[in-house]
């Protein structure tokens, strides 16, 4: 994970998105999911985020979607509320589901919490999370499968090999897994020294 951002909500997001929701969800009390009326503003998302999933902080290039930090299931009242909305990927999304503040928010997340290691790809936390966090931190990645989950491996491992491929360069390795680029440069000054 990496630090997203926190998004100003559009100026035009309370009269399409906020007030409709309320009405709907006063009319459909029993609703099992939402009605996705956020949906025009995945892109407005995906920019913020520079289309990297703020779990596992990787492009998906089959595209993102909208995760509601704290689920519908849990807090209906936040459906429609421009806050609660983070940019993941359909996979991280539907592994988070309802575990919502179990998990770290990817806008509370700081730089230097989490860092890949290299060859395995696999994820862990730093000891600059902090204390009252690193439980937390622990449960995300067990959770969500990003410490060493087989799918986010291979997609950690995408990136990585087109790099070592001369497909990407460091700057767009950076674009688009910057914890792998982080671990690249860890790992070239190490044999530097």
């Amino acid at each position: 994970m990496i630090r997203a951002p926190r998004l100003p909500e559009p100026a035009d997001f309370d009269t399409k998105v906020r007030r409709p929701g309320a009405r709907w969800l006063s009319e459909h009390p029993q609703a099992k999911r939402p009605k996705a009326l956020w949906t025009p503003y995945t892109p407005t998302l995906a920019d913020g985020y520079r289309n990297l999933c703020g779990y596992a902080a990787m492009l998906d290039p089959t595209g993102g979607t909208v995760d509601h930090y704290l689920s519908f299931a849990n807090h209906r009242s936040q459906a429609y509320e421009w806050g609660n909305y983070r940019y993941a990927s359909a996979t991280m999304n539907s592994k988070k589901r309802t575990l919502d503040d179990t998990v770290l928010d990817p806008e509370h997340v700081r730089d230097g919490w989490f860092e890949i290691l290299l060859p395995s790809l696999q994820l862990r936390a730093t000891d600059q999370v902090p204390a009252r966090l690193r439980a937390k931190a622990a449960n995300t990645l067990k959770r969500l499968g990003l410490a060493d989950g087989e799918r986010v491996i291979r997609w950690r491992r995408s990136w990585y090999e087109q790099y070592q491929r001369g497909g990407l360069t460091l700057d767009g390795l950076r674009a688009y897994a910057p914890l792998i680029a982080d671990a690249v440069e860890r790992a070239s000054q190490k044999v530097g020294h």
